[in-house]
């Protein structure tokens, strides 16, 4: 299943309290239930100003779909197509 991460630019983001977090997050699952099991949210980081998710998903178009029912921004979707880390070095 493609991996995705999604840059949703959400001024603020980083003041959101622990309770406002808790209802887009209880959003986004209801939503993604919905939608079936192919789309899975995996994490998301939150910035000031910025809340980076990774998605795995069939496709683009169903991450936007979520973003559409939930009202989220997805202002930038990009496949991941590998990870790296530091054993990566290693060889």
């Amino acid at each position: 299943m493609p991996k995705y991460i999604i840059e949703r630019e959400i001024p603020g983001a980083g003041k959101l309290t622990p309770a406002e977090l808790q209802g887009v997050a209880q959003k986004s699952c209801s939503i993604l239930k919905n939608l079936g099991p192919q789309i899975q949210w995996i994490e998301s980081y939150v910035t000031d100003e910025k809340v980076y998710c990774v998605y795995l998903a069939p496709s683009e178009a169903m991450i936007r779909e979520h973003a559409e029912q939930g009202g989220f921004p997805a202002n930038s979707i990009r496949q991941i197509r590998t990870v790296i880390d530091p054993a990566t070095a290693e060889g």
